[in-house]
């Protein structure tokens, strides 16, 4: 195997090297063809006989080669070409490596690499190893073998017909050359190689969850089939006019109420449960059902079950179903959101006796913030006897973990001992762990994590912190799905229907305008990507006229929100404007459509939105508007993300053409309207 040395010049280009090398190989070959073929000529005319007429050939080569020794020496006296022999000399010598010529090793690579241009005529090259002369002997010599070895032309025109097209043949794009300054050991063949998709190694309880049936309509289970309901609960269910459960809520129960209050199935520290399924798929009723089960039974009011939530509308709904399924029941359940004072919240925690502190609630709804401010200044609050902490929309609270708050939960629960007692509790907490003796020698409470989503994360390294127990991971699937399918795939309403809208920036309102007055749409709920364009797009609608909006955004207080939702969930408001913050978890009743005027920028995002309709497997519609440069990544986000392909909806310009003198008296309306808020705020 021949031995290369990639050398080094200064100031000249690859390219131009490039060119001259193929420029002098041409003429090179060209002359050993034309040489060849007058010796073949010569051999078929004259006789065998030696005699001056056959020394010809070999006296016209000597003085060829004495000419291009001559101008061989002429180079030499170069200082520049000297300079490059030196470094080349030199270089070869500090990598012990031999600079081997052979005319089977010549290829387009090595002719790109192995030299530059250097300042010569044209038709020379650089170096006494690469110059003229020993290349035509090499060219000549590789035709002098091939005859010699087939004993016909036809192998000296095979030689060189395959040296020209390693000469001539232009590298393969897709190929990538060696780096510069290195050393190549033997021919450089390069094979793209075929990327391999790598899948990724995750733990048994992710890779292989519990799988539950998609469809909602097709799969709902009687209540009298699942037996490990209470009665009370059953009647209740049942006065609310709820006579089946939906798949999720059919196998998550029953997954929690075997967990029993002190220890799971055999004595054994329950699992913590991970629940990933569609919106509006039960997943509320799915933990609030077997935790009050859980609690119905309890003599001393102490907090054992707190339920964790990212925003203040969230808490409040998850709130308003514990409050049904407990009334009755002797159960209390509070609330902190920063709805009411922190002293009254304080109030509603605990009262003090002449025994100390005694606990007013035994579940309790807080948003992380909130709760954290609790935890750190109300004494009253304990958490030593929690028994079930919940997690709903649980991959937004991983992402945003607010002031570390699971930290100091787990902390709060885990402190066994009352400060200023020496006394362990009866029923103290241990760290979670395998059953041994000397754990089951005391009972114990054990705290078990309940997490549930839309969008659950199968990031091990994301669900760590999270300190989970032998998970269980309930995750729904299609009856045409394959089980290997689901941990890719989002999982989306059954009945919903979704459009992307192309359009351009300058007219989008009027195709919000066209679905909502030449469409007839009812119930909308359109979400923008911030609080300002919900706003300018409120303010714009309202002077358009014949729209009956609204907004919903940080910009109103609690109780404006709570008066708005109201309002459109009985069907005094046609369009709701929202941002992101009404797109987790929030129950609105009746939302027939979803309008996402601004293009999600992220796949949970997208889920969350549309979620907002077709719930309890109803029918529902969603539409994007997408401009123009957000289509393709936009696209590409679905279709990564496994879900099904977009239909395109149209609008023709002929249907916007009524709406456009209007819209523009509307826009010159909300330009006076945004002056005047200015100046109000500067005031």
């Amino acid at each position: 195997m021949a031995l290369f040395v990639v050398h080094r010049y200064r100031g000249d280009e690859d390219n131009d090297l490039e060119d001259h090398s193929q420029v002098l190989l041409r003429q090179l070959k060209e002359r050993v063809r034309a040489r060849q073929q007058q010796k073949q000529q010569q051999d078929d005319h004259m006789p065998a006989e030696s005699g001056p007429d056959n020394e010809m050939p070999d006296l016209d080569l000597e003085k060829e080669a004495k000419q291009k020794s001559k101008k061989r020496k002429q180079t030499e006296e170069s200082p520049f070409i000297e300079g490059q022999r030196k470094r080349k000399k030199k270089l070869s010598t500090e990598g012990g490596e031999g600079v081997e010529e052979k005319n089977d090793d010549l290829s387009p690579r090595r002719n790109k690499t192995s030299g530059k241009e250097s300042k010569t005529p044209q038709g020379r090259t650089d170096g006494g190893e690469g110059s003229e002369i020993k290349l035509a002997s090499q060219l000549e010599h590789d035709g002098s073998a091939g005859e010699k070895e087939d004993g016909s032309e036809a192998g000296a025109n095979e030689i060189h017909g395959e040296k020209e097209e390693m000469l001539k043949s232009p590298p393969d794009p897709k190929e990538t050359p060696p780096p510069p300054n290195t050393i190549v050991l033997g021919d450089w063949v390069w094979k793209a190689a075929q990327k391999k998709k790598v899948e990724p190694l995750l733990p048994r309880w992710l890779a292989e969850p519990k799988l539950v049936q998609r469809r909602i309509k097709e799969n709902v289970v009687p209540l009298q089939d699942v037996p490990v309901i209470h009665p009370k609960l059953r009647k209740k269910l049942q006065a609310n006019g709820i006579e089946s459960l939906f798949p999720v809520q059919a196998e998550v129960i029953p997954a929690i109420l075997e967990s029993g209050f002190l220890a799971g199935r055999g004595g054994y520290q329950p699992s913590d449960i991970c629940v990933s399924a569609p919106t509006g798929s039960g997943k509320t009723l799915a933990f609030v059902i077997p935790v009050v089960q859980a609690l119905l039974d309890r003599v001393v009011c102490r907090v054992r079950a707190l339920a964790v939530l990212p925003t203040k509308e969230l808490a409040q709904q998850v709130t308003k179903v514990f409050n049904i399924y407990t009334d009755g029941t002797g159960l209390k359940v509070v609330q902190l959101t920063g709805q009411k004072s922190f002293a009254k919240e304080q109030e509603s925690l605990a009262e003090e006796t002449l025994m100390g502190f005694r606990s007013l609630a035994d579940i309790v709804v807080a948003t992380p913030g909130r709760l954290v401010d609790h935890l750190q200044q109300s004494p009253q609050f304990s958490l030593k006897e929690l028994r079930f902490l919940i997690i709903d929309e649980a991959d937004r609270m991983i992402d945003n973990m607010h002031q570390d708050w699971l930290r100091q939960v787990v902390a709060a629960a885990h402190s066994a001992v009352e400060e200023g007692s020496s006394t362990p509790q009866l029923f103290r907490r241990a760290e979670q762990g395998p059953l041994t003796a000397a754990r089951a020698g005391c009972p114990h409470v054990p705290l078990q994590k309940l997490l549930f989503s839309a969008t659950l994360t199968r990031n091990p390294e994301k669900l760590q912190p999270l300190g989970l127990y032998r998970p269980r991971l309930f995750t729904p699937i299609s009856s045409e799905e394959k089980a290997t399918e689901t941990t890719k795939k989002y999982a989306l309403p059954e009945g919903l229907s979704q459009y992307y809208v192309p359009c351009n920036l300058r007219w989008k309102p009027l195709f919000l305008l066209h679905f909502l007055l030449r469409l007839k749409f009812s119930r909308v709920l359109c979400f923008t990507n911030s609080r300002d364009t919900s706003h300018r797009l409120f303010l714009l609608l309202r002077a358009f006229g014949g729209v009956n909006v609204a907004e919903f955004s940080s910009r109103l207080n609690p109780r404006q929100r709570k008066l708005t939702l109201k309002e459109f969930e009985q069907g005094k408001i046609q369009l709701l404007i929202s941002t992101d913050a009404t797109a987790r978890g929030i129950d609105i009743g009746g939302v027939k459509c979803v309008i996402s005027y601004d293009a999600p920028q992220f796949i949970r995002t997208y889920i969350h939105r549309v979620g907002r309709t077709a719930r309890a497997g109803k029918a529902g519609l969603a539409f994007t508007m997408v401009l123009k440069q957000q289509e393709r990544k936009f696209l590409k986000m679905l279709r990564e993300a496994g879900l099904p392909e977009l239909e395109q909806q149209l609008v023709k310009n002929t249907s916007l053409q009524p709406l456009l003198p209007q819209y523009e008296e509307a826009l010159a309306d909300l330009q006076k309207i945004m002056k005047e808020e200015r100046a109000e705020k500067r005031s």
